[in-house]
């Protein structure tokens, strides 16, 4: 119905960029706020595939509403750029309100910049709201006169200006994280699609030979040989019991006598020693004369 309304004011030229403010009826300001909220209905729109041809066409509807408040100077603010890619800095020296534009300068300069255009159209639209609430009064009693009624639709008009600033600026954000959505999801779609992984075919333990290698027997250690394999080994060697004395006994004896025997000659050879008999005589005398703990007695009395 909206879009209707406005192709039937275009083709009836309402408004014209050649004539003042002044020059428009009364009634027919009402008609101004026409692309301002077919931009807002734009905007409630759904559709998560179609939502950057939605926030587009609703800043086109915004654009042409700014357009037009600008060519018949109802409020002071500066033209948003038309082209939807512009950038962060030509949105920030568009946005604010009767100041001069700004060249692209550092971010802390334009971020200053934004945020200082946002207070500005934050106290203006409180005080458009607010006078909009006393005429509002006025022209429900139906007691308001064509003046007040005027001033009532150019009042609706500034305050739309304030809102139509404000989603532009949070569309052109919007456009730019969508971009790069599509940037990725592009990409993503150029690169070659990995190989599908076969399925591995599912196999069974059984309780074989293949299941104690891998798990093992159960047990610390398997036998190594049995038991007549062990009675003939040991038979042979001579260690049974029934058997007597191990025939390897009489052989470690005999080197058991021959290390003794070397060991007492050796003993006889240290005895017969001249050092090692004055050695002894001479510890032997030392303990005579010195008690036990003679040495140790440091500090104690």
């Amino acid at each position: 119905m909206l879009e209707e309304a406005s192709t039937m004011v275009a083709q009836l030229d309402l408004f014209s960029c050649n004539e003042e403010l002044e020059e428009v009826a009364t009634a027919d300001l009402r008609y101004l706020l026409l692309p301002a909220l077919c931009g807002a209905l734009s905007l409630k729109q759904s559709g998560r595939d179609r939502r950057l041809e939605i926030v587009q066409t609703a800043r086109t509807y915004f654009i042409d509403f700014l357009k037009r408040c600008h060519e018949y100077n109802l409020s002071r603010f500066e033209l948003p750029n038309a082209n939807e890619n512009s950038s962060p800095c030509e949105a920030s020296e568009n946005e604010s309100p009767a100041a001069p534009s700004v060249p692209c300068q550092p971010d802390l300069v334009s971020m200053a910049v934004r945020r200082q255009a946002k207070i500005e159209r934050y106290r203006q639209r409180k005080d458009l709201e607010a006078r909009l609430t006393d005429v509002r009064r006025a022209v429900d009693s139906g007691q308001a006169d064509d003046e007040v009624t005027r001033d009532f639709y150019l009042l609706n008009v500034q305050r739309w200006v304030t809102v139509c600033l404000e989603e532009i600026e949070s569309i052109d954000q919007e456009v730019e994280i969508l971009q790069k959505m599509d940037g990725l999801k592009q990409g993503a779609a150029k690169q070659p699609a990995q190989p599908a992984r076969p399925p591995m075919k599912p196999f069974i333990i059984t309780k074989d030979m293949v299941q104690a290698k891998v798990f093992g027997a159960g047990y610390p250690s398997l036998a190594t040989m049995s038991v007549d394999e062990w009675y003939d080994e040991h038979k042979k060697r001579g260690r049974l019991p029934d058997q007597g004395i191990p025939r390897g006994v009489d052989t470690e004896e005999d080197t058991d006598a021959k290390e003794r025997e070397e060991e007492d000659k050796e003993k006889k050879a240290e005895n017969d020693d001249e050092e090692s008999r004055l050695k002894t005589r001479n510890w032997d005398d030392y303990k005579e004369s010195h008690r036990r703990g003679y040495g140790n007695r440091h500090n104690m009395g």
